[in-house]
Order: structure tokens, then C-alpha cells, then sequence
């Protein structure tokens, strides 16, 4: 990947973890753990390698996304801001009785392609949209996110049965393997390692990368493109947090808001790579 590119797509992603940040820290309320870990897979979804239009959201020949784990609202709707979906003044709305931003991922928000929080549910949605683009023989993709946890759900499994057997090779999903979820680390709460040999032993094509790593992102996102026959998983293995140094790798910051002191300090933080990035 050019120098230029890398060092674009790690400047909007700073500037998504700072609007994070600040959204669940206004709203004393919401998920940052594992929306900013998985917010460079998303960043270099929406900037680099979806077919999207922020002036045409409905367009039917889009790509489109399916956050399947709808609690990371924080990570998606920044990111659509920063793409020009809705002012990014919209997200003062976040979790707000008065606004249109729920906690969880809702459609009435501007390029959301799936109202989506009740896990497993997603990935199903996402298998649906993409036997849809074969039946409609459309070349749009579809691409999903689910959380390292949620593939404790059986839903998800039945429908990487579907996707093997559709042999949909115009999904492309993603979980965001970080090791920890509600209650713990998921290697305690519900073991679901070796995930590679289980997804394909499913039919999928598996491609395990740094999902911090835009290089390796975009790489993987360029397999998945070229591989036929089969849908692709990427396990992309990332930090709970990351970006905040006292959030990072803690679960307790799964749903939990910054107090004033502790947004300061997230906030300097992520300035100060922001700066370095763009100085």
C-alpha cells in the first residue's frame, strides 16, 4: 500500500476513535472496547475498498455492510460521518431520546444497510443480501462484522452453512477476533477457537491477518475479491481499545463510559497521534 494511502486511512481512523470516544463519553453510555478495535477494518472498508455513495445512499448496484455486531455503533456511525453520509454535528445525537441514534446499529441512520444488535442475526442478513445479488445477478459485494463473541451464537453457523452452500463468493465477512467480550475473555466464557479450521471446515475461505495493519487489510479484502466459488472469512486479530492506552485489552470496557478525567486523557491521546499522523 502507497505511504499516502496508509498514512489517509490511519488519519480517519484516529479521527473515528476520537469521535468514538467522545459520542459514548457525551452519552455516558455505550460500547468502546470493541468498537475501536475494530475500526481500521472499517475505515479501510468505507475509504479504500467499498463501492459507496454518500450522495446516493439507496443506489441498488451499492455494496453494501452489515455491522453484525450492532452495539458498535460508535465505530460505524463516525466513520459514515467521516465519509459524508450526515454531518458529523449528527453524532451529538448519539444515544439521545430526542435523536435518531440509537445505541444500536438502526437503518433510519443515514448508510446503514441493517438494523442490527441481537448478535447472530446479522451475518444472516448479510448471507441474505448476498443471495439476493446472485438471484438479482447484480456484482455488488456485501461485507459484514461480527465480534469474536457473537461467534458463540448458533445462528452465526447456520448461516455459514447457507453462505458455503449459495457458494457466495460476494460475501466477504470479518470478525474482529479480540479476545475478550461481556463477561471475560471468550477463550473462558465460550471457547470457539480454532475458528480458522472451523470456518473451513464450512466451506469458507479463511484469511487470518493484523486487523491494525492497513497493508494486510486491504490485502485480504483484495483475496477475498478474487476468490470464486466460496465466501471468504478474515479473522483479523486486534486489541480490545485500541488506541486508548488504559482501555486497551481490558474487558470492562466492553460497555462502559469514560468519566470526565478519563475522556481527557483518551482525548489527548488520540490527539497526539492525530498530530503525528498529519505532521
Amino acid at each position: 500500500m502507497e505511504n499516502s494511502k496508509l498514512q489517509a486511512l490511519a488519519v480517519n481512523a484516529t479521527k473515528a476513535r476520537l469521535l468514538a470516544v467522545q459520542m459514548v463519553h457525551d452519552a455516558a453510555s455505550g460500547h468502546p472496547g470493541g468498537s475501536l478495535s475494530c475500526l481500521d477494518v472499517l475505515t479501510t472498508l468505507y475509504f479504500d475498498v467499498m463501492r459507496v455513495d454518500p450522495q446516493n445512499p439507496h443506489d441498488p448496484d451499492r455494496d453494501r455492510f452489515v455491522m453484525s455486531k450492532g452495539h458498535c455503533s460508535p465505530a460505524l456511525y463516525p466513520v459514515l460521518a467521516l465519509k459524508g453520509f450526515f454531518p458529523v454535528e449528527d453524532l451529538k445525537q448519539f444515544r439521545s431520546i430526542d435523536g435518531h441514534m440509537s445505541g444500536h446499529v438502526e437503518m433510519h441512520v443515514p448508510g446503514v444497510d441493517m438494523s442490527t444488535g441481537s448478535l447472530g442475526q446479522g451475518i444472516s442478513t448479510a448471507v441474505g443480501m448476498a443471495m439476493a445479488g446472485k438471484l438479482d445477478h447484480k456484482d455488488y459485494r456485501v461485507y459484514a462484522i461480527l465480534g469474536d463473541g457473537e461467534v458463540a451464537e448458533g445462528q452465526v453457523w447456520e448461516a455459514m452453512l447457507a453462505a458455503s452452500k449459495y457458494h457466495l463468493d460476494n460475501l466477504c465477512a470479518c470478525v474482529d477476533v479480540n479476545g475478550l467480550q461481556i463477561d471475560g475473555p471468550t477463550a473462558e466464557v465460550m471457547p470457539t477457537e480454532p475458528l480458522d479450521k472451523k470456518f473451513e471446515a464450512f466451506g469458507w475461505h479463511v484469511v487470518t491477518i493484523d486487523g491494525h495493519d492497513y497493508g494486510q487489510i486491504e490485502k485480504a479484502f483484495a483475496e477475498a475479491a478474487a476468490t470464486k466459488g466460496q465466501p471468504t472469512m478474515i479473522l483479523a486479530k486486534t486489541v480490545k481499545g485500541k488506541g486508548v492506552s488504559f482501555m486497551e485489552n481490558d474487558a470492562g470496557w466492553h460497555g462502559k463510559a469514560p468519566n470526565d478525567e478519563q475522556y481527557a486523557q483518551a482525548k489527548a491521546e488520540l490527539e497526539a497521534k492525530l498530530k503525528e499522523l498529519e505532521g
